[in-house]
């Protein structure tokens, strides 16, 4: 496994690999990350391709208050973890070498999917993962990509973005993985005392009980998604979400479609984020 932090050299490693799988990554790997890796290597493996990990904390999606500073940098625990998981290439560049200047033109994703629920929360949080994974794209030039459905709405950004910038990439989705009690996995989680962490457990919990609600018949959403809110609050969180929404473009739940309930709540003063396909 090469470890390569300069541009240059990722394209001459990458240059006799023509078949590539990509795992963009902000670092501080989980077991979560670890089966977007293999799930990478077993997709482009049979084209006889190779897998490139990116580590990089990208300032451009954290808004001023947020956590980039404090966002723990793990490399050489990572690349043992990676190293592990069928990765070929890691690119953990710094930051003066993706953004040797001010990062001035930027992928502005259309508004009706970006600007709601996470982008509604988190201004730009959406320009700032396009542009990036934009760039990332271009460097890496892969064939295939593998972004986890942890981050659903992400997942979706960057599907539309692929396809209306025409880029001969397949994104793949990666099934949420989970703890033996529940608890989706993120990087976050390590900021949670282990009180927190059991009570973390009622984010996933809240979520079925509304898709619960709706197969039984219920169809006042707005009193559901207010009633899960609720429960939240009851027990110490800070929801800024929790929703039941159509998968295939986050619009409003309709009856015989596939629908996906999502949320993000602050617990203490980690902020996580769930959901559950329904």
């Amino acid at each position: 496994m090469q470890v390569i932090h300069d541009i240059a050299t990722l394209r001459q490693a990458l240059a006799a690999h023509p078949q590539r799988a990509f795992v963009p990554t902000m670092g501080n790997l989980h077991e979560g990350h670890l089966a977007l890796v293999r799930q990478a290597a077993e997709a482009i493996r049979p084209r006889g391709g190779v897998v490139v990990v990116s580590l990089f904390v990208n300032r451009l999606q954290f808004a001023p208050h947020e956590d980039f500073d404090s966002y723990p940098r793990t490399l050489e625990r990572d690349c043992e973890l990676l190293r592990g998981a069928g990765c070929d290439v890691v690119f953990a560049p710094s930051e003066a070498e993706l953004y040797p200047e001010p990062q001035g033109y930027k992928v502005q994703p259309p508004t009706e999917l970006a600007d709601i629920l996470e982008g509604h929360f988190r201004p730009g949080f959406f320009t700032g993962v396009c542009t990036v994974v934009h760039k990332l794209f271009n460097l890496v030039q892969p064939s295939v990509a593998v972004f986890g459905k942890k981050d659903y709405q992400q997942l979706m950004v960057i599907r539309r973005m692929v396809a209306q910038m025409a880029l001969p990439i397949e994104v793949l989705g990666g099934e949420t993985r989970r703890n033996a009690q529940g608890l989706a996995l993120s990087s976050r989680n390590g900021y949670l005392s282990e009180a927190e962490k059991e009570q973390a457990l009622l984010l996933s919990r809240t979520l079925r009980m509304l898709i619960a609600r709706w197969r039984s018949g219920e169809r006042d959403l707005a009193a559901m998604e207010a009633d899960a809110a609720q429960t939240l609050r009851e027990a110490g969180w800070q929801p800024d979400y929790v929703v039941l929404r159509r998968q295939h473009d986050l619009g409003e739940a309709r009856e015989g479609e596939a629908l996906v309930a999502l949320a993000a709540a602050r617990l203490g003063t980690t902020r996580l984020i769930d959901n559950i396909e329904a």
